[in-house]
């Protein structure tokens, strides 16, 4: 009841007014008791760890729910205002344009802009206009490319199914998944996927896959039962917790929901991928700092021109507005549109390959990657079993290699080999796994074992015989037994056929001496020393008199061409380590296998909390880390980081999400990749093929040769320039070049043959090479003394030129300035050809491979030639025809820029040497060359 008093109501005459703020005082009121409500709602949830260390009616005590009748409609709904909806929370997406302008913030872009501007207030407006459409082209062709390739986290929501079997009232209900609380009683069955964490209340033959979570290949065998003595244990060890995103893949089950949304084990994935920060690529660096060298070069240009101007006496301010357009013009505006095409380029040519890249400098941080974290499950291996060997209790040994059985070296057949068919025909019986559509389903085990009797010839077996009784796999016993008749023949005994641990059925079987016994248990102790997976065979009419036949070892072998691709890393210096969850001898056994084992190995409790410098080379320094959770992978990543290395981690699992998300490239797998997974990673293998790594660490480096190359080709024509103008200018001759010519060479410099550098093909040298450091700026000394020695030869031939000229007549008339136009163009395309490699011969590069550059070049000589010899183009550009004497000349001339180039490749690459050594040295394979 809400006693009002006469002020809350007002005049009592005017019934309008009067009911109104009735209603006003009723729904304050309303606010206030629904306040109080959820103030006095105390709504406990229990963690993973803590459920599971609970018995059953102690988690229902806790979460006040029911196990017989579930929660009510209504306290399911008052639960809900507490805690929320079991949904992640996805932060509001950025606008369009926000992450367009987001674009800008390059520091390369931010330099054109100021560019820009001040060429507009120089009166400049054809470079303002140019470098304005330089920015336009860049900002957009990145922001397509990106908004195209990146997905929003609501990929995690698809962790939730929509809809989930649900007790309440005592009634089970179908409900959406977002409608569960802690307390309610859920429902699961084959196929279902888990829509919260739940403590398992009950469970008939439950097994649920939980390889995307924990890493594990086999399904986990879930159990009512509590079974932990404390809070601390692995996920993996969490036998009667159930959770959210996993599936049924075998029995059902019932459960209490523990905790939901952002409180479950997924939940705290989630909210570490958001605290998580992406590094910067090394390019990013690098076009941060070559942004601010050019800055730094424009302002000593400006610096020294106003210096030496004034003190020749020339005003100061005539001076200032000099340097400061050749400032403007020695940025290279066609530098960002060069990178960013290149980098898009590369983007398009990886997807031909099977990898998608999200974002544009990704592909070239590939080429910078020294250390491959690469995560076992699913990544390096097939993620499914398959059967390897077999073992009798004669000590009959076969191998299965590439679907063939082989028994000491001789193909296995029927006849030949019965102490193997016995085991085979026991494998293939004792099995729940079905064919469908040309595939095999069922538990991981028994696929591998049903895959086994196709490859044998004797899957036909299983139609002979009649299913009397089973008793199915559990935790407890560990082995499973079919009661079979044979149909082919009516007169027979039903049979068992078992199959198991070795332990728990050695004591069933009878007629083993002792030293079979003991060569089976060596046998399999060794398989699982090796990380094979081992299951015992044995049939009888009695359960308690069985007949041993022998050992079957499996295991999830690695993908064919890992093998190959791990060998490339190697011999390139790239350091590969494997994460896995399983144990110590699986994982050194799969890294041998693999070739990547070097005697150090680490465990996950080993990278848990701080530790000391001494501690972290050594984790560093392992080759191996087993029995690793999500929270360990990440320390890697970071503490690897820690050390300058730049990492790639591979995964496919939710579990490797956070550290996908942490290291410099994160590679995830399209095919078996969870959307977690694929959302955190820079890289998507599309095949799932770890030999894609390969091909798109080629690529990484190859691109960034490239952009060099670029910058080479553009510092060297814009400082050639430049120099050439003040040259002039300082030496009271007249401007060599009027202003239409300076711009058609402005358009060379930054047009098509300079862009047709960034899609050079990727010369096998600079495969080869180790990771670039990442400190290692796009302009070096030797760069830089390469294009200076260009930029001299362009200087001082086109000013020969231009002096001869003009000395017939001393005046500056059109044949001089087209002579002087022409052989700087010409110059150009010759240095464009030594560009396209720094130590590479353009000969031995092959002349006319590069067919973009080859049409850039030809389109670029068309346009010259229209310049000089149509008559249009003559009155804009103030050009004469020139004879054939003349062009004859430029060429001998403006090929001396290449012949130079050439010569200086041959005495860096020592091949000087070849001219004077005897002709067998000429019979020297190119890869002997490359070692030479």
């Amino acid at each position: 009841r809400i006693r009002f008093q006469p002020e809350d109501v007002g005049d009592i005459s005017d019934r309008a007014v009067c009911i109104s703020r009735l209603r006003i005082v009723l729904q304050v009121h309303r606010c206030y008791l629904t306040k109080v409500e959820l103030e006095n709602t105390e709504m406990e949830t229990l963690k993973a760890h803590e459920a599971a260390i609970l018995s059953i009616n102690d988690v229902c005590t806790k979460l006040k729910g029911d196990v017989e009748s579930g929660l009510s409609v209504e306290e399911a709904n008052h639960r809900r205002r507490a805690v929320g909806f079991n949904e992640f929370q996805i932060s509001s997406e950025e606008p369009l344009w926000k992450k367009y302008i987001e674009q800008f913030q390059n520091p390369l872009i931010i330099l054109l802009l100021i560019s820009a501007v001040i060429s507009v207030f120089m009166k400049q407006f054809d470079d303002a206009v140019s470098i304005t459409l330089a920015i336009l082209i860049v900002v957009t062709v990145a922001f397509v490319q990106e908004y195209r390739s990146e997905k929003s986290l609501e990929a995690l929501t698809q962790l939730v199914p929509p809809t989930c079997h649900c007790l309440r009232n005592g009634v089970v209900q179908e409900i959406l998944a977002r409608e569960l609380v802690p307390g309610d009683l859920v429902c699961v069955n084959l196929g279902d996927r888990v829509p919260a964490d739940i403590r398992i209340t009950e469970a008939v033959e439950l097994h649920i896959d939980e390889s995307s979570f924990t890493g594990e290949t086999v399904p986990a065998v879930k159990t009512s039962q509590m079974g932990l003595t404390n809070s601390v244990s692995s996920v993996s060890d969490l036998t009667n917790i159930a959770f959210m995103g996993t599936y049924v893949v075998h029995g059902h089950g019932k459960g209490v929901v523990i905790c939901v949304a952002e409180n479950s084990e997924f939940g705290s994935i989630f909210k570490a991928m958001q605290k998580v920060e992406s590094p910067k690529t090394p390019l990013q660096k690098n076009m941060d700092l070559l942004g601010k060298q050019l800055s730094f070069y424009s302002l000593c240009i400006i610096v020294v021109i106003m210096v030496v101007g004034w003190l020749q006496g020339i005003p100061i301010l005539n001076m200032f507005n000099i340097g400061v357009s050749l400032g403007v013009a020695a940025i290279p505006e066609g530098l960002p549109i060069v990178v960013t095409v290149t980098l898009a380029l590369g983007v398009m040519r990886m997807v031909s390959q099977n990898a998608i890249v999200k974002k544009l400098p990704t592909v070239e941080t590939l080429g910078c990657v020294n250390v491959v974290c690469s995560d076992k499950t699913g990544t390096v291996t097939l993620n499914e079993l398959t059967a390897l060997e077999i073992f009798t209790t004669s000590g009959l040994k076969a191998t299965i290699n590439d679907g063939k059985i082989m028994c000491n070296g001789i193909p296995f057949t029927p006849l030949k080999s019965p102490e193997i068919s016995n085991i085979i025909e026991v494998s293939c019986i004792c099995n729940k796994a079905h064919v469908r559509d040309s595939g095999i389903y069922g538990h991981p085990v028994e696929v591998a074992l049903l895959s086994m009797a196709m490859k044998s010839g004797l899957l036909y077996i299983r139609d002979q015989y009649l299913l009397e009784e089973e008793k199915p796999f559990s935790s407890e016993r560990k082995w499973m037994a079919v009661l079979v008749r044979d149909t082919t023949a009516p007169t027979s005994r039903s049979v068992w056929m078992v199959k198991g641990a070795l332990d728990r059925l050695l004591p069933f079987c009878s007629g083993l001496d002792t030293y079979s016994r003991q060569a089976l248990e060596r046998a399999a102790a060794d398989m699982g020393n090796r990380g094979l997976r081992v299951i015992a065979t044995a049939r009888g009419y009695d359960l308690s008199q069985l007949t041993m036949y022998g050992l079957v070892g499996m295991m999830d072998p690695p993908r064919e061409s890992v093998l190959n691709a791990i060998d490339y890393l190697q011999h390139t210096n790239v350091a590969v380590k494997l994460l896995t969850g399983d144990s110590k001898e699986t994982a050194i056994s799969i890294a041998q296998h693999l070739g990547v084992w070097n005697g150090h190995c680490v465990s996950g409790e080993e990278l848990e909390g701080d530790y000391s410098d001494h501690l972290k080379d050594e984790i560093c320094q392992a080759s191996v880390y087993y029995r690793v959770a999500p929270r360990h992978k990440i320390t890697l990543v970071q503490a690897l980081q820690s050390k300058g290395n730049i990492v790639a981690m591979t995964g496919d699992g939710t579990n490797d999400a956070i550290a996908l998300k942490g290291a410099d490239i994160g590679v995830a797998m399209g095919k078996s990749g969870t959307d977690v997974c694929r959302e955190a990673a820079d890289m998507i293998l599309t095949d799932d093929n770890f030999h894609t790594i390969v091909a798109a660490m080629k690529e990484g480096k190859g691109i960034f040769y490239n952009i060099r190359n670029f910058v080479r080709f553009q510092l060297s024509t814009s400082i050639a320039a430049l120099t050439l103008i003040s040259v002039s200018t300082f030496l009271g001759l007249p401007n060599p070049l009027n202003a239409m010519q300076i711009l058609w060479i402005n358009i060379i410099m930054d047009g098509p043959p300079a862009q047709s550098l960034g899609v050079e093909p990727v010369n096998q040298s600079i495969v080869m090479q180790p990771p670039r450091k990442t400190t290692e700026s796009v302009i070096t000394k030797p760069l830089l003394l390469q294009t200076l020695q260009s930029a001299i030869i362009i200087v001082v031939g086109t000013l020969w030129i231009f002096y001869k000229e003009m000395s017939y007549d001393n005046m500056v008339t059109p044949r001089d300035t087209t002579m002087t136009f022409t052989c700087f163009v010409l110059f150009d395309m010759f240095n464009a050809y030594t560009c396209r490699s720094q130590m590479e011969s353009c000969f031995r590069l092959g002349v006319f491979k590069n067919k973009a550059f080859t049409y850039a070049v030809v389109f670029s000589l068309v346009g010259q030639m229209l310049v000089v010899y149509f008559p249009p183009l003559q009155a804009i550009f103030l050009t004469e025809a020139l004879t054939l004497q003349d062009i004859a000349l430029l060429v001998c001339l403006a090929s001396t820029v290449l012949w130079c180039d050439e010569l200086r490749k041959l005495i860096m690459s020592g091949r000087l040497a070849e001219f004077f050594q005897q002709p067998k040295l000429n019979s020297m394979t190119n890869d002997q060359e490359l070692v030479a």
